[in-house]
């Protein structure tokens, strides 16, 4: 039998920075003294209160079957919590908790969009936005934005970009890669003009606990009248409390559009893992000290990072106000070389580092911008002071 693959999966993208990553850790495996500056998770571990509800929750025999769309429980404290952060109420009615942010991502693209529905996707993006559009048959229309404002999409942009075939925008804030972090009246004039004309706003807040300074972060469905109606919410516990393998993310939204991504999941996953929604629980409802240490030490460290890149010629990056990445422009060494190797993409950058200096980053090709690099600063400090300084040497070489 000659297999033949679907059209769907045959138009799916190759990852740009697949190679680069895996090169990295086979280098890895056999020795070398890699730098990597491409974790998309935080290296702390999962705080002790939360591991001991799991543990807890295995010995009391919380081990079967959950309703699909996750334990009251942990919907509760879900509630409570935005209760709390944001003074919104919601029902348990509308809250799916599903297997991780990227989960609820996916089920709310296979519920909303039929074949040819657009989705506004401001770039720089998180890489999976555009591929699961695409795989529910959406179109997602990419809106540049720019390092000058901050990597934020302008209400006039957004009003540009609505076309009759608009279905929904997608804002990521704190942002995966940028760190930007859009403020309340930012967010105001965006969301304004979605529910005037109609658009479902995605508002991706998985980094929402992870803002530095005086930064707030401002939940899209409290921003103005009609908000919490027009507004889909996206979060989970992944990057906050450092349980990325834990894979719980849950939406809140109008209940008519959560019920069909419940009936989504249900001929899927099913429920997600009922330990790491009692693990969840303790998560969201215990004692914050947990996000607060962990915060003071990713501002610390980005601060070094930041300072360091910005002090290497050709290389500029702004500091970002949340998440734990800085996106570095590196479009100022296009065209430059080293012996017969010319530089002219992000990529090529990429694979300099790693094959002269062996610092592992992140193409921003793949995010939407090809002008910049990703470094996360979820590492220790030794290994930013020492991957900055051979990137510095890095550049040095080139002519």
């Amino acid at each position: 039998m000659r297999l033949k693959l679907s059209q769907r999966v045959l138009g799916l993208e190759a990852s740009p920075t697949l190679a680069i990553t895996s090169r990295a850790k086979e280098l890895k495996k056999k020795g070398h003294d890699i730098v990597s500056f491409t974790a998309g998770e935080p290296d702390f571990d999962t705080p002790s209160h939360i591991k001991e509800a799991a543990i807890r929750a295995i010995n009391e025999g919380h081990t079967k079957y959950t309703p699909v769309g996750g334990i009251d429980e942990l919907k509760e404290a879900i509630i409570e919590r935005y209760r709390k952060d944001h003074s919104l109420e919601y029902s348990k009615e509308e809250i799916l908790v599903s297997c991780g942010g990227k989960h609820s991502f996916y089920n709310l693209c296979q519920a909303l969009l039929d074949q040819g529905d657009e989705v506004i996707v401001p770039a720089p993006y998180w890489v999976s936005y555009p591929p699961m559009v695409r795989l529910a048959g959406g179109v997602p229309r990419i809106v540049s934005t720019d390092e000058k404002d901050g990597f934020k999409i302008s209400p006039e942009e957004l009003e540009n970009a609505i076309t009759e075939k608009t279905k929904a925008i997608v804002i990521n804030s704190p942002s995966n890669p940028t760190g930007a972090v859009y403020s309340h009246e930012e967010l105001k004039a965006l969301v304004e003009i979605a529910v005037e004309r109609g658009v479902l706003v995605i508002s991706d807040e998985i980094y929402d606990k992870l803002v530095y300074g005086e930064v707030e972060s401002v939940c899209a469905a409290g921003v103005c009248e009609g908000a919490r109606e027009n507004t889909i919410v996206l979060n989970g516990v992944s990057k906050s409390y450092s349980m990325t393998g834990w894979r719980i993310g849950y939406a809140l939204g109008p209940k008519e559009l959560i019920d069909a991504m419940m009936r989504i999941q249900s001929q899927s996953t099913s429920n997600p893992t009922s330990i790491s929604q009692w693990a969840s629980v303790a998560a969201i409802s215990g004692s914050q000290q947990c996000v607060e240490e962990m915060k003071r030490e990713f501002k610390k460290r980005r601060d070094i990072m930041v300072d360091g890149l910005n002090s290497i010629e050709g290389i500029s990056c702004i500091r970002p106000h949340g998440a734990f990445y800085v996106f570095a422009n590196v479009s100022a060494l296009f065209g430059r070389r080293y012996n017969d190797r010319v530089i002219n993409s992000s990529v090529e950058f990429a694979s300099f580092l790693l094959d002269t200096v062996e610092v592992c980053v992140v193409p921003g090709a793949g995010f939407g911008d090809d002008r910049f690099v990703r470094l996360s600063f979820a590492c220790s400090e030794e290994d930013i002071k020492k991957g900055v300084e051979r990137i510095r040497e890095a550049v040095g070489l080139l002519r």
